[in-house]
């Protein structure tokens, strides 16, 4: 621990509008875990939307969540709403100016709660830090066509907010100085319960191949459907995908996978509520299939990781994936077609003593992720903060 947390405590209070629990992904994971294990030792509050019924301050686990304001969905079809990300950063100034705090951590995606947050910064003297999950810079003309000047813009005066940026891994510090920003960025990268997830049991399934995550475009599953074809053609037997997740693809991919014969081979398991229900089906896999191009710093290769499970990840330099991945040694970085994903797959599959060696090394790479490392850098990066004020 730090020595200004040491002696006196912060209070901090982290803005993200989805809330763990109520709703998981791989940034509210993260806020969570990092939000109760500092509530032991500080004074912690989460602002976000009220996803729970009664009063709208409670404590959890330590942590005071205030709900600013009734949720609202975060996606329009497969995009992220820009009218609800602007209700909820309506909703979040006043409240979060009521209180002081010493450090204020916002979530960066979608920027304008990181506007709400420059306010208490400038007004109440806190320290401001903003946690960076992915650059999109020029994909907000994929996203957005010519609208994405707008998010693009956005996206780049946000960068010049805070003081102090956490990025989530040196991939995306790279593409933070690629759009500007270069100075006061710091790394600190996800973690996993490591300990957490040894307790946990297997399934009971028996999985060659595992997905998980949500199920939209950029995330590239129907690329996965035709690897296990090819696969099964090269191994010359069937092998069992289990696919965890639910999304705007949902029903296309089911189709898909009905078209290509592969009604035996795939298991579309939907959204998963239990963290060790997840971990239990990880448990179960010999290999976790990652194919998406657009990724910051994807927890659930943790989580395979801690499992002992390999990854394979395709090479896109949209993907930070890849920087998560130690090609040969804890998983695989394949070309982003059918025909490599599915060799690899297969050439995996059929390798025991491969799989056994990348296992150990997976798991070695887990253990130094484990999320007490992770809290320890992180209240290092706040007094570095505080000190500069």
């Amino acid at each position: 621990m730090s020595s200004t947390a040491s002696e006196d405590g912060l209070k901090i209070a982290y803005v993200y509008d989805a809330v763990y629990p109520w709703v998981k992904g791989g940034a509210q994971k993260r806020v969570w875990e990092i939000a109760r294990r500092m509530a032991d030792d500080h004074d912690v509050h989460l602002y976000g939307m009220q996803y729970w019924d009664g009063p709208s301050i409670i404590e959890r686990d330590g942590v005071t969540l205030h709900g600013v304001c009734e949720p609202a969905d975060l996606y329009a079809g497969e995009r992220r709403s820009i009218p609800q990300a602007l209700y909820f950063a309506g909703h979040l100034t006043v409240p979060l100016l009521r209180e002081s705090f010493d450090v204020i951590d916002c979530q960066s995606f979608p920027y304008f709660p990181c506007f709400s947050a420059k306010a208490h910064q400038l007004l109440r003297r806190s320290a401001f830090v903003v946690t960076w999950y992915e650059v999109w810079d020029d994909y907000w003309y994929e996203y957005l066509g010519r609208k994405g000047v707008f998010g693009k813009t956005v996206e780049q005066a946000t960068t010049r907010l805070p003081p102090t940026i956490i990025a989530i891994s040196e991939f995306v510090r790279g593409n933070l100085a690629t759009i500007g920003r270069d100075e006061g960025v710091n790394v600190v990268p996800n973690g996993i319960d490591f300990y957490g997830v040894d307790a946990v049991e297997p399934a009971g399934n028996d999985w060659d191949i595992l997905y998980v995550g949500r199920l939209s475009s950029h995330k590239n599953v129907d690329l996965l459907l035709d690897a296990v074809l090819d696969a099964e053609a090269r191994l010359g037997r069937q092998l069992d995908c289990g696919i965890i997740g639910d999304g705007p693809e949902s029903e296309r991919l089911r189709a898909y996978a009905r078209e290509l014969g592969l009604s035996g081979s795939v298991t579309f398991l939907g959204s998963v509520e239990s963290d060790e229900e997840v971990i239990g089906n990880f448990k179960d896999a010999r290999l976790f299939v990652l194919p998406s191009t657009r990724e910051g710093f994807p927890n659930t290769i943790l989580e395979a990781n801690a499992c002992g499970v390999p990854s394979i990840v395709v090479d896109h330099e949209d993907n930070g994936g890849t920087a998560v991945v130690e090609d040969g040694v804890t998983g695989s970085i394949v070309d982003f077609s059918a025909d490599a994903l599915g060799r690899e797959v297969a050439t995996l599959v059929a390798d025991d003593e491969l799989r056994r060696r990348m296992s150990e090394d997976a798991r070695e790479f887990a253990r130094r992720h484990d999320w007490d490392r992770i809290v320890a850098e992180m209240e290092t990066v706040y007094d570095r903060t505080i000190a500069k004020q």
